[in-house]
């Protein structure tokens, strides 16, 4: 089984707001403590690559309704 990394974007954020966007939600398959509440993308794929892990960026369950 593959290790996996799960990632949310955080809801309180701006559009070109200079702070971390994403938020890790769980951890499978590897033995990983991340103390940080909030990372960046490319520090995700850092941390991916060093423990054979895949980041898995979960999506928020905001849809646009069609009207």
């Amino acid at each position: 089984m593959n290790a996996k990394i799960f990632v949310r974007e955080r809801r309180k954020i701006e559009k070109g707001e200079k702070k971390p966007r994403f938020r890790v939600i769980g951890v499978c398959g590897v033995d990983l403590k991340l103390y940080a509440e909030h990372i960046r993308k490319q520090e995700l794929d850092q941390i991916a690559d060093a423990v054979g892990a895949e980041v898995m960026y979960l999506t928020a369950g905001k849809e646009e309704k069609a009207e």
